[in-house]
């Protein structure tokens, strides 16, 4: 607990200097104890400043993805947060867990991830500081047929937490996809397990991969014309820890009751497909010209092709121009 109680104290003063000799008498231990933990909270990329007879002091604009940091900002105490320097991908390892008997509200977050996945089997560009990369475990009592609603969860946390600490306007892609001055800023798989003796959902792994900040030399070419960023031109502190703290709680509020008229009227409002033309994706199809007709009540999209023919499309992914 140490290292937390040191980072409490000098957030209590932020951007003042605070004494070693102070910390130390706070906590009981020596000043050379003060030290090592300023050094280890330094080398965990908070931006500490040590000047000789004046002590330490914590610049406000750190932005640390820390689980410490992220529990300052989150209300809901079942939410356990675990953070890593870099992992494969944030849904693989949570997988892991949750076959292990994780508890719900277990969230693996990574500054970085080299494997990161998408829909589809595709893959999610994650590069370290530029984005949030995060899964929650939920164990929800839900039919196979109604654990894709945690998406539509995901997607309205995502937007309202954006929202709120950008001051900007989101927009949802059926079915999953949140949008920025037209450009994807945020991807989401969910996964499921189930129990055969019972025939409902065991868990579901809700993974979220949310572009922050433009990576330094731009997006890759592949994805250069789609993909954008939330908080370009915005200077936040603890940007990723409390967007993360803000994310979680969202989405577990609305995983709670994934049938709330709450949840589906704020989906609704930000989705953008419905009265467009859209080119209808199912692997292993060939594509199909269609109009989105309206979204219904469980986040099917209701579509008409050239034939005047009308289908509710529960799964797949639809290509528009946005």
């Amino acid at each position: 607990m140490t290292k937390e109680q040191v980072l409490q104290i000098l957030q209590a003063h932020p951007d003042d200097f605070v004494s070693g000799a102070s910390v130390a008498e706070q906590l009981h231990i020596s000043r050379t104890a003060v030290w090592k933990v300023i050094r280890q909270l330094k080398a965990d990329g908070y931006e500490i400043e040590a000047v000789t007879n004046q002590g330490y002091r914590l610049f406000s604009g750190s932005d640390v993805l820390s689980a410490e940091e992220i529990c300052r900002y989150l209300r809901h105490p079942d939410i356990r947060p675990q953070v890593f320097p870099v992992l494969s991908s944030t849904n693989t390892i949570l997988k892991s867990m949750a076959a292990e008997d994780a508890p719900a509200g277990t969230a693996v977050l990574a500054v970085e991830q080299s494997g990161g996945r998408g829909r589809l089997g595709r893959s999610f560009f994650s590069p370290p500081a530029g984005g949030l990369y995060l899964s929650l475990l939920l164990r929800p009592d839900l039919s196979p047929a109604d654990a894709p609603r945690l998406t539509s969860c995901a997607a309205v946390a995502v937007a309202e937490a954006v929202e709120e600490l950008s001051g900007r306007e989101t927009g949802i892609k059926w079915v999953n996809d949140v949008y920025m001055d037209r450009k994807k800023i945020c991807g989401i798989l969910t996964e499921a397990g189930m129990d055969l003796e019972t025939g409902r959902v065991s868990y579901v792994v809700v993974g979220i991969g949310i572009n922050l900040r433009t990576p330094e030399g731009g997006f890759p070419e592949e994805i250069r014309n789609i993909a954008g960023a939330a908080f370009d031109g915005l200077s936040l502190p603890d940007l990723r820890s409390r967007l993360a703290a803000l994310v979680l709680d969202r989405l577990s509020d609305y995983a709670e009751d994934p049938f709330s008229d709450a949840l589906f009227e704020a989906y609704k409002k930000r989705s953008f497909v419905p009265g467009k033309k859209i080119t209808v994706l199912a692997p292993g199809k060939e594509p199909i010209p269609a109009e989105a007709l309206c979204l219904n009540r469980d986040y099917s999209l209701r579509v008409r092709f050239s034939d005047s023919t009308e289908k509710n499309l529960s799964s797949g992914e639809v290509s528009i121009r946005v």
